[in-house]
């Protein structure tokens, strides 16, 4: 497997946590294709998102049947304005390709929002660092090893 997913990998074991990482030949890039191909809800799919604000990268852990309202973002962030991050802005602050970025492992330390739908599911499935591969967690797991905070930051 590449090196994205052996940090990721590196990542979980430093914090004695284990993983599988299961690696798919379809992309699993969108919430749909990694349910697809999981053979789960959409729901259960974790989108790591990441958004720009006044040049410092926030994530956003969101349930792949949500979308993010950036109002609601701004305001927890005490910002006028959030906007997407564009591909080159990911990779260069996560280290990952979009479609790929996994929750944790980032080269940057990140602000994480946990979308509060997520805590609801039994089971989260995340990518693990490339637009194939993805690893099941426990969302208080999830929540745990990000320090994320759970609100409400979807529409």
């Amino acid at each position: 497997m590449s090196q994205a997913v052996e940090r990721v990998r590196a990542y979980f074991k430093d914090r004695g946590i284990q993983i599988e990482v299961v690696e798919f030949k379809e992309e699993t890039r969108t919430a749909q294709m990694a349910a697809d191909a999981i053979g789960t809800e959409v729901k259960n799919i974790v989108k790591s998102l990441i958004f720009e604000a006044d040049g410092q990268p926030i994530l956003v852990l969101c349930s792949g049947d949500k979308k993010v309202d950036t109002a609601k973002l701004a305001r927890l962030q005490g910002v006028g304005k959030i906007n997407k991050a564009d591909a080159d802005f990911v990779l260069e602050k996560t280290g990952f390709v979009i479609g790929g970025v996994p929750p944790v492992a980032h080269k940057e330390k990140l602000t994480v929002y946990i979308d509060q739908n997520l805590m609801s599911c039994d089971r989260l499935y995340a990518a693990a660092g490339t637009p194939r591969t993805i690893f099941a967690i426990d969302p208080q797991v999830l929540r745990q090893i990000t320090g994320g905070l759970v609100c409400d930051v979807t529409v």
